[in-house]
């Protein structure tokens, strides 16, 4: 079974990432959604979602909200005991959904201050995919310099960007645009958006 980790970072469009954990598990796939306490915070206040900072209440919480059962872990920040800290047993794809700046400079340095870092960091440095999914705007110099920086270094960067030709009618429309395009990258099968020339 293909295991995933979602990050979920402080950048807006924290619905992004609930919204690939949902298709993913959905897809049968095994995940570790990872939050950073910034992403936890941006969660509650753009979702109404209230996650518990101890992570086997969050673990609770989430599996309980996706009505998820153990193909979905979640591991505390601090756990560098965590089987996804290492590159014995990598996971096949990191998806970092929404990706904060910070977190983008923080990986492109590599630094492993937390365990979504260190993840990212495995995952490059065992050539597994590392998708990154930027939610900023305007970016500045250093913001293109890091994510040209990562991309150098094998991550994917996919920007959430959600195109137009497939005539959204809602906000979910849009999120499930750029979700699809995530998808796309990792292989998983969906059908969240009208394909061009469909």
């Amino acid at each position: 079974m293909q295991n995933i980790v979602v990050g979920i970072t402080g950048a807006s469009g924290s619905i992004y990432g609930l919204r690939l954990v949902e298709e993913l598990l959905r897809a049968e796939k095994q995940v570790s959604l990872l939050l950073t306490n910034a992403g936890r915070q941006v969660l509650a206040f753009e979702t109404g979602l209230q996650l518990a900072e101890d992570p086997q209440k969050c673990l609770q919480q989430l599996r309980k909200h996706f009505k998820a059962d153990d193909r979905l872990s979640h591991y505390g920040l601090n756990d560098f005991f965590a089987p996804v800290a290492s590159g014995s047993s990598a996971p096949d794809a990191v998806v970092v959904c929404p990706c904060s700046m910070g977190t983008a400079a923080r990986i492109a340095a590599g630094l492993s201050d937390n365990l979504l870092e260190r993840v990212a960091d495995v995952a490059l440095k065992e050539q597994k995919q590392l998708l990154l999914v930027p939610r900023e705007t305007p970016f500045n110099q250093i913001h293109l310099e890091n994510l040209l920086r990562l991309s150098k270094a094998g991550a994917q960067i996919l920007p959430a960007m959600p195109a137009f030709y497939q005539k959204p009618q809602s906000v979910e429309d849009l999120v499930n645009f750029v979700v699809g395009k995530a998808l796309d990258s990792l292989g998983v099968e969906h059908q969240l958006f009208k394909r061009w020339g469909d």
